[in-house]
């Protein structure tokens, strides 16, 4: 009897205790405008138990007891608690937004900052960005969204690598920025785009607290983590596409060719290759038959959430590309793992770690260069039929099918890569926190290629008569550790202090190995595999490398501002590298910057037309130890030899690069003058900055030394000398509009534009260092010669083209360039005025840097659908045209349709002839403007309404669909005019560059 007594009092208090718990639903708006707010976090206090608002603000929260508190929490608006009373089932809350989060804060290197109190010059690039661009790299996110800052393609074949210049090209070595991911050297062709919460890009004096390496600017790279008292949230973004070739150039079909190769051998007195003209038809159009409609593909999963004590992200992703050329022969793959955790372990101590692995698996065909399969498309005749060889050799020794030229490739590269950071903040007292971090990267990669025993025709370079395979394993490890402490404390309600100090060890080490192996099994790449080769060959066979670079820094930074409204800092580094010599080890980069925000002054306090305006300008010299090799001063037993031992001759190894113990650093001397501006109650935001950078002591490696030291060995070289000045100069502007009409329309607008000056003040110890190829057996196109951009064309100036033989008796002799100048032939301009056209006639021809780019980007909201458009423009650079062979037999671009037939038919365009002549003579004939402006992406989304997600679970659901590369607009006649290879000397030469895709994508972000 007592039990059962228990047992049903039990069950009461079960009954009252189930009663006692219900459920919480209600609206989240914002107070000033009433509009609904996505996305707050609600979760109940010192619990797990939360949820998100949907689209329309609702939300619904179960499991709630009277009394039980309630944090509402959005980035920007203050948090509300909220307690709940007895059966109170219906809460709506209206959230403020908070004026000191709306001052976006900013990573500018060991710390944070303010955007509205910084004195410096940085673009940010936000997460919503990257969301919707939808870039397969993160490189392309900052192309049109970041003024001052250049990203060019070095191809679009996928997984190519991607050139970052920031406010243009300063060194004949390496530009590319230093990159920090969360505070340690990392790599952004490696990291996952949606992995992204942030990017901010130090442009000026202000990256000078990274001293040594912060001469060609600075990419911070913040991943997404955590917030505190967040409900755990899921989020799924997934999308499939198909990609096709945003570019083909128009080449004649069989009869054009015929005709003209007819024409051409009637000039030079020929018989007539192609009697019946008539019966050629159009041919192959070998062009359409290499370019494929390839798919692509993209998963993303993210959680993440938090309590009063962690916070915690996790995320993982996969991408799948094949390349518009050659389909799987040409593929990326591209897998990641991420997780980033913060505790506080104490109100002292709080511990942050964050992980990225990267598996990375490419294929690539042969590009961008003479023999490419691009080239051959362009260059093989369109009487071949798909699988016809060259037997007879009438195409030269590097013109094959490229059809062929694809089966035959086989090639795979494979990357794991694993970096990230662990960091440990002590806070002993509220205004001090000293910061122990150590960021590290360990990568793996193999490669291997294999080419057949193959016969392309007579004569052909890429005939192979025994098959061999080259594999190479490569380690590359790195790791950064940094100890600073930050100080930060208010005095007198009027005086604001900060200061950083610390230090940075830096280590980067690795080694590679490379092999061939000979006479594979079965002549196949199943068996491709050194240690299954059966062959030897007497030459060296095998080759490696070890690197160990080492850096020790300390740096200091103090910040002041007075009534918030007068800003100075001034900051000093000290640099020692092992790149360099022990009297040459050490430097020193200081740097001050300061601003005077005007809108806080009386006269300009109570304006209805300014929100904000400040002045700033900078000043301060940075470093460069990047010049290609791991040490300057010292030589390595790299170099090869033959000696004579015991009366035979014995390949072995020499001296390398001849050392320089006398070489140090680059500087980078870096003045800038800003303006940033936000009118009508922050509805526009203006930047502008007057900019201006020497680079000093370039670090040189080309200029001839000699023949005494043994520079002309094999393997040897000259040696790395500070012998060169540049200076880049210019101007940045951007403009954002942003803009609600009621309830249901939203529009943003944004401008910007980098104006650019480049130019050589100094090169000593030679008067040039040339650069590029052009042609076969032709002089060198590109120069860094003092009074010209870096990397500028040197060639001949033409005039147009010869009417009849007495204008060409009237001109004087270009027979020094090839051949007499006959009638239809290009006429070249006698720059010196001596009397006959020959070498000493060149001149500057052509600049491959843009003067100007800029990028526009529009967004529009209506309701549930979204709309988003971003442009990018690059105006002023010039290309150089070297896809084109000069063979008698090969096809032509149609232009040659255009060409001149007798007088007065063209002044353009030369005859066509097999016989000699100086036509192929690098000149203006082959420099094109290549200014262009791309239609990046365009995109459509729709939100599905909350009240229909209501009952699924789901928080949002957001499907999409968009074009990126949609349409290119230019004069220039290659296939991209925005790609380069990269390099100083040499990059804007086109060899036949890999288009980048058009790519038609359908997607979904889901979260729940």
């Amino acid at each position: 009897m007592n039990r059962i007594l228990v047992l049903i009092l039990f069950c009461i208090g079960s009954f009252s205790l189930q009663a006692q718990n219900f459920s919480v639903s209600g609206t989240v708006d914002e107070a000033d405008t009433g509009l609904p707010l996505p996305g707050v976090n609600i979760i109940v206090k010192n619990t797990s138990n939360g949820v998100v608002t949907d689209f329309d603000g609702n939300y619904t929260i179960n499991n709630i007891s009277a009394g039980d508190v309630i944090v509402y929490s959005y980035v920007g608006f203050l948090p509300q608690e909220i307690t709940v009373e007895e059966n109170q089932t219906t809460i709506n809350v209206s959230l403020k937004t908070d004026s000191a989060a709306l001052d976006e804060v900013v990573v500018i290197g060991y710390g944070t900052q303010q955007k509205k109190d910084i004195t410096g010059a940085v673009s940010v690039v936000s997460n919503e960005t990257i969301e919707q661009l939808n870039p397969i790299k993160v490189e392309q996110a900052l192309q049109g969204t970041a003024a001052g800052v250049n990203v060019t393609p070095s191809s679009g074949a996928p997984g190519a690598g991607i050139n970052v210049n920031i406010r243009g090209i300063a060194s004949n070595s390496e530009n590319g920025p230093l990159i920090l991911i969360d505070g340690y050297q990392g790599d952004l062709n490696t990291i996952n785009p949606n992995d992204i919460e942030s990017i901010s890009i130090l442009k000026d004096a202000q990256a000078a607290i990274y001293g040594i390496a912060g001469a060609n600017g600075v990419v911070l790279v913040t991943t997404k983590s955590g917030k505190k008292n967040t409900a755990p949230t899921i989020q799924y973004d997934a999308y499939v596409g198909m990609q096709e070739t945003s570019r083909k150039l128009p080449l004649l079909n069989a009869r054009e060719y015929g005709l003209i190769l007819n024409e051409s051998y009637a000039n030079n007195g020929q018989a007539l290759p192609f009697p019946n003209v008539s019966e050629l038809g159009r041919g192959t159009n070998f062009q359409d038959e290499v370019f494929d409609t390839s798919p692509i593909m993209s998963h993303n999963l993210t959680l993440n959430g938090g309590s009063e004590k962690v916070t915690y992200s996790f995320g993982v992703s996969h991408l799948d590309q094949e390349g518009i050329i050659g389909a799987e022969k040409s593929d990326f793959q591209r897998s990641t793992a991420r997780f980033n955790i913060g505790v506080d372990i104490s109100d002292a101590f709080k511990f942050t770690a964050n992980s990225i692995y990267t598996s990375i698996d490419r294929r690539s065909i042969n590009e961008n260069g003479l023999g490419s399969v691009l080239f051959n498309a362009l260059n093989i005749p369109p009487t071949f039929g798909l699988d016809q060889e060259d037997v007879d050799g009438s195409l030269g020794n590097e013109i094959i099918n490229p059809l062929s030229q694809i089966e035959n490739t086989f090639n795979d590269y494979n990357l794991n890569k694993f970096n990230g950071s662990f960091s440990l903040d002590y806070t002993p007292i509220e205004e001090l926190t000293f910061t122990s971090r150590i960021g590290y990267s360990l990568a793996n990669s193999k490669g291997k290629d294999f080419s057949p025993i193959i016969d392309y025709g007579p004569g052909k370079v890429f005939n192979s008569v025994r098959s061999t395979v080259n594999q190479n394993r490569i380690n590359d490890n790195s790791y950064t550790y940094d100890l600073f402490g930050t100080y930060e404390n208010t005095f007198d309600e009027t005086h604001h202090l900060t200061g950083t100090a610390g230090m940075t060890v830096i280590r980067n080490w690795g080694d590679g190995l490379y092999a061939t192996g000979y006479d594979v099994p079965n002549n196949s790449w199943d068996f491709a595999d050194i240690s299954l080769t059966t062959g030897t060959n007497d030459g060296l066979n095998n080759s490696a490398y070890k690197y160990d670079v080492r850096k020790l820094s300390f740096f200091g930074r103090v910040q002041y501002d007075y009534k918030g409204k007068y800003l100075v800092s001034g900051m000093l580094r000290r640099d020692a590298s092992t790149r360099f010599g022990p009297e040459n080890r050490v430097g020193y980069f200081p740097s001050a910057t300061a601003g005077w925000i005007l809108s806080e002054e009386d006269f300009l306090s109570s304006s209805n037309v300014i929100s904000f305006l400040k002045l700033r300008g900078s000043f301060g010299i940075l470093g460069n130890d990047e010049a290609g090799g791991a040490e300057f001063y010292r030589s390595l037993l790299n170099g090869e030899a033959t000696y004579v031992l015991d009366g035979s001759l014995v390949n072995g190894t020499a001296l390398g690069r001849i050392a320089n113990p006398a070489s140090g650093w680059e500087e980078a001397e870096k003045t800038n003058i800003g303006v940033d501006l936000r009118l009508l109650n922050n509805r526009i935001d203006i930047s502008a900055d007057v900019f201006r950078e020497d680079r000093k002591d370039l670090l040189v490696a080309g200029i001839p030394v000699s023949g005494i030291f043994g520079g002309g060995a094999p393997g040897s070289g000259a040696p790395t000398i500070n012998a060169g000045t540049t200076r880049n100069e210019g101007l940045e502007f951007a403009i954002n509009y942003k803009e609600n009409f009621g309830d249901d329309i939203r529009v943003g607008i944004g401008y910007n534009a980098t104006f650019l000056r480049n130019e050589v003040t100094e090169v000593n110890g030679t008067e040039f260092l040339p650069g590029g190829q052009f042609g076969v057996g032709q002089p060198q196109p590109s120069r860094f010669q003092e009074g010209f951009p870096i990397g500028y064309f040197y060639g001949y100036e033409t005039d147009g083209i010869f009417q009849n033989q007495a204008e060409v008796d009237a001109h004087p002799s270009q027979a020094t360039l090839g051949a007499p100048a006959s009638p239809g032939d290009i006429r070249y301009v006698d720059i010196n005025g001596d009397g006959v056209v020959d070498v000493d006639d060149r001149t500057n021809i052509g600049d491959p840097i843009p003067t100007a780019t800029m990028g526009l980007n529009l967004s529009f909201n209506y309701k549930n659908f979204d709309f988003t458009a971003y442009t990018y423009a690059s105006l002023g650079n010039d290309m150089v045209r070297n896809y084109e062979r000069n063979q008698p037999n090969v096809n032509r671009h149609a232009y040659y349709l255009e060409r001149w037939t007798g007088p007065g038919t063209s002044n353009e365009v030369p005859r066509v002839t097999t016989g000699a002549t100086s036509n192929v003579a690098f000149s203006d004939f082959y420099v094109e403007d290549a200014s262009y402006a791309r239609i990046q992406n365009v995109q459509i989304g729709y939100n599905l309404p909350g009240a229909f997600l209501e009952k699924t679970g789901i928080q949002r659901l957001r499907i999409y669909t968009s074009v990126q590369n949609l349409y290119t607009f230019t004069n220039y006649k290659g296939f991209d005019p925005s790609a380069s290879t990269g390099e100083a000397i040499g990059g804007g030469i086109d060899y036949g560059f890999y288009p980048v895709p058009r790519i038609f994508l359908a997607g979904v972000n889901l979260n729940f």
